[in-house]
C-alpha cells in the first residue's frame, strides 16, 4: 500500500519544487520584459569620442602636425562632433575648407545633437559633406550598427554634395582596444556593416582606422581594399604605411589642431575626383 497518496503533502511539496525549478530556468534563458540589453545601455560620453579621438593617445604624433606641400592634387577637409558645437562654417570655406564629414551616431543609442546645424550648415555653404558612424562593435552586430547610422543620418544621395557614408573604428574608449572581439569576428563584424550599409544606400561605406589598430584587431585583413574608400589618420609628415589590401589612401587625418577646428583631412585628389566619389 502506497505511503503517500496524491494530494499528500510530500506529493504537493514535490511540485512545488519543480514549478520553481522550471521558473528561474525560464528566467535564465529568455530577456525578462523591461530589461535592458547591451545595445540600449547609454554610452557613458559620447560627446569625447570623435573621430581620431584615440588616435594621438594610443599612437602619438604630432597633434599640430603641418604636412609638407606637395605638388599632387589634394582638396582640404573637416571633421567635426558635438565637441565643436556650432561650427563657424563661412569661415572654414573662406579658408580653403570644401568637404567635412560629420559625425551622426555611435553605438545603437546615440545621435548626435548638433548634427544638424553641422550637416546643413556644411552643405549651405557650398561644401561637400557625409556623416560618420562611431563603432562599437561590442554592443550589437555590424548589420544592426550600419541600420541605425542609415536611418539616423547617415543616408546618401546622389545630389553631388553628399558623400558615402564613413564607419570609425578606432581604439575602444570604454574597455578592451579590440572591443573583446577575435580577429575573425572582428572582420566579420565589419563585413556585416558594409554589406548592409550597401543595401541600405547603394554606396561601398568609406572605412576610417589607423594602420596599427588594423594590424591588432583585424589581423591586417585585406579583403576590403578594392570596395571601401580609406581614410587613414597620422599626424606626421607622411600618410606612411597603409592597412593590407590597399594600394593608396582616399583620405587623410593630419592634424588634430588645424585652424577653426582640430581635426583636418586632405582629400587625395582633385576636387574633380572628390565630386566623382559624392555622385558615385
Amino acid at each position: 500500500m502506497p505511503t503517500h497518496r496524491p494530494g499528500s503533502p510530500r506529493r504537493s511539496l514535490t511540485a512545488v519544487v519543480g514549478f520553481l525549478a522550471t521558473f528561474l530556468a525560464m528566467t535564465l534563458t529568455f530577456t525578462l520584459p523591461g530589461a535592458a540589453s547591451a545595445a540600449d545601455q547609454p554610452i557613458p560620453h559620447p560627446e569625447k569620442d570623435w573621430m581620431g579621438s584615440t588616435i594621438l593617445e594610443r599612437e602619438g604624433g604630432n597633434p599640430d602636425n603641418q604636412p609638407p606641400s606637395s605638388r599632387a592634387a589634394s582638396v582640404e577637409g573637416v571633421d567635426v562632433s558635438s565637441h565643436q558645437g556650432s561650427v563657424n562654417w563661412s569661415s572654414l570655406w573662406n579658408s580653403g575648407v570644401r568637404w567635412t564629414y560629420v559625425k551622426a551616431t555611435e553605438g545603437m543609442t546615440y545621435e548626435n545633437p548638433d548634427f544638424a546645424q553641422q550637416y546643413n550648415g556644411s552643405y549651405n555653404v557650398g561644401m561637400i559633406r557625409g556623416a560618420y558612424h562611431f563603432a562599437l562593435p561590442n554592443v550589437s552586430s555590424g548589420a544592426q550598427q550600419a541600420n541605425y547610422f542609415a536611418s539616423n543620418g547617415g543616408g546618401w544621395s546622389r545630389d553631388g554634395k553628399t558623400l558615402p557614408g564613413a564607419l570609425d573604428l578606432e581604439y575602444n574608449p570604454y574597455g578592451a582596444t579590440c572591443y573583446g572581439l577575435s580577429q575573425s569576428a572582428m572582420v566579420n563584424w565589419v563585413r556585416d556593416f558594409f554589406n548592409t550599409y550597401k543595401a541600405r544606400t547603394g554606396r561601398d561605406a568609406v572605412i576610417y582606422t589607423s594602420t596599427s589598430w588594423w594590424k591588432t584587431c583585424t589581423g591586417n585583413y585585406a579583403g576590403f581594399g578594392n570596395t571601401n574608400p580609406l581614410w587613414v589618420p597620422r599626424y606626421g609628415s607622411s600618410v606612411g604605411e597603409l592597412p593590407a589590401g590597399w594600394g593608396f589612401h582616399t583620405m587623410w587625418q593630419y592634424t588634430s589642431s588645424g585652424p577653426i577646428v582640430g581635426d583636418h583631412n586632405r582629400f587625395n585628389g582633385a576636387y574633380d575626383r572628390l565630386k566623382a566619389l559624392a555622385n558615385g
